[in-house]
C-alpha cells in the first residue's frame, strides 16, 4: 500500500483544485461533478485493481463515484477504496471552512462494504482505546473515557455536529459538566481530531454518513485510536441493500476491525477550505498551493504535505 501514497495524494490534490472554481458558487451539482470527474480520471491512471466499496453514489446517481465502481488500470494490488470527492460540499459552495477531498484505502476485503446511508458513530483517541462501547449509554461512555484518560467528566471535550438530531446529546454532555465543541459540516476530520493530542478533544459522537464513517475509521485506526459504529437503515430497501452487501444483521454494532480490518491502510486528504488540521487551497500568481495530510496505518505517523502546483 505504501507505494500508492503519492498516487493517492495526486488524486486528492487534483480533485480539490478542480473544485476550487465552485467555492462560494452555490452550485452543489457542479462542485461535485468537478471534484468527482478529476478524482475518477486520476484514480484510473493508478496501477491497481481498485473497487469503491463505500462512497456517496450508487450506480444511477451521477456524478458520484458509485459503490462497486472499478478504478485503476486493473493491473497491480487489489485495493478497497472509500472516497469522498468533497467532504463538506455545502461548506464548499458557501465559501465556508471544513471542506476536504479524501480517500482511504486498504487491501481487498478490508473495508466495510455498505450503502450510502446514515451511521451512528463514536470515536476516541489512543489513550482511551478500548473504553468506548456504542451499545452503552452516552453517560456510560463519557465516564469510561474520562476514567481511561485519568480525567473527570467535566474535564472532557466532546466534538459533535451541530444538528437538531444531536441536541439531546449536546444537552446531556453539558448537564454532566462536559464541554461540547460544535462543527457545522464534514465529520471526517472532527472524528479524527480525537487522535491529535494538541487539539485536546476527548471524544467524537453523532450520526452522519456511512462513507465518512469508514473514511474516519481508517484515519483513526492509523493513528492508534478507537471507533465503533452502527448503520441506521431507514427503509426496507436500505435494510435489504445492506444484506445484499454481506451484512447479515444491518443494525449490528460494528467494531473498529469490522470497519477496517487491516493495519496496512492509507488515509489521504487535501484541504479545499480551511479546517482544524490543514488549510485550504491558496492561489498565488501562476500557482496553486495545497495542504494535505497522509497517514499510513503501519507506521502510525501523521504527515503534512504542502505542494506547489504551477499552472500550465
Amino acid at each position: 500500500m505504501q507505494r500508492l501514497i503519492i498516487d493517492f495524494l495526486n488524486v486528492t490534490e487534483s480533485a480539490a483544485i478542480a473544485s476550487l472554481p465552485w467555492v462560494g458558487s452555490g452550485n452543489k451539482y457542479e462542485a461535485d461533478r468537478a471534484a468527482t470527474s478529476a478524482m475518477r480520471l486520476f484514480l484510473n491512471e493508478i496501477a491497481m485493481d481498485g473497487i469503491v466499496v463505500i462512497g456517496e453514489g450508487e450506480i444511477d446517481q451521477a456524478p458520484m463515484l458509485f459503490i462497486g465502481e472499478r478504478v485503476g488500470t486493473g493491473i497491480g494490488p487489489a485495493v478497497d477504496l472509500a472516497v469522498d470527492p468533497i467532504d463538506g460540499t455545502t461548506s464548499t459552495i458557501h465559501g465556508q471552512n471544513d471542506a476536504i477531498t479524501v480517500i482511504a484505502a486498504a487491501p481487498k476485503g478490508s473495508l466495510l462494504h455498505a450503502p450510502d446511508m446514515y451511521m451512528e458513530k463514536i470515536a476516541t483517541g489512543p489513550e482511551a482505546k478500548g473504553a468506548i462501547n456504542i451499545n452503552r449509554s452516552l453517560e456510560e461512555n463519557l465516564y469510561a473515557v474520562a476514567e481511561a484518560k485519568g480525567k473527570k467528566v467535566n474535564d472532557l471535550t466532546v466534538i459533535i455536529q451541530e444538528r437538531e438530531r444531536h441536541q439531546s446529546m449536546i444537552d446531556q454532555i453539558r448537564t454532566l459538566g462536559g464541554k461540547v465543541l460544535l462543527f457545522e459540516e464534514g465529520d471526517v476530520i472532527p472524528a479524527m481530531s480525537t487522535c491529535i493530542e494538541h487539539l485536546k478533544i476527548d471524544m467524537f459522537i453523532g450520526i452522519g454518513g456511512a462513507p465518512e464513517g469508514v473514511l474516519a475509521a481508517v484515519g483513526i485506526k492509523s493513528l492508534g485510536g478507537d471507533m465503533q459504529a452502527r448503520l441506521l437503515p431507514r427503509t426496507n430497501e436500505e435494510y435489504e441493500r445492506c444484506k445484499q452487501m454481506g451484512l447479515s444483521d444491518p443494525k449490528q454494532a460494528l467494531t473498529h476491525d469490522q470497519l477496517v480490518n487491516a493495519e496496512d491502510c492509507l488515509f489521504v486528504a487535501t484541504g479545499i477550505t480551511n479546517n482544524m488540521l490543514i488549510s485550504g487551497i491558496r492561489q498565488n500568481n501562476n500557482k496553486f498551493i495545497t495542504k494535505s495530510i497522509i497517514i499510513h496505518g503501519k507506521d502510525k505517523k501523521l504527515r503534512y504535505v504542502e505542494t506547489e502546483h504551477f499552472c500550465k
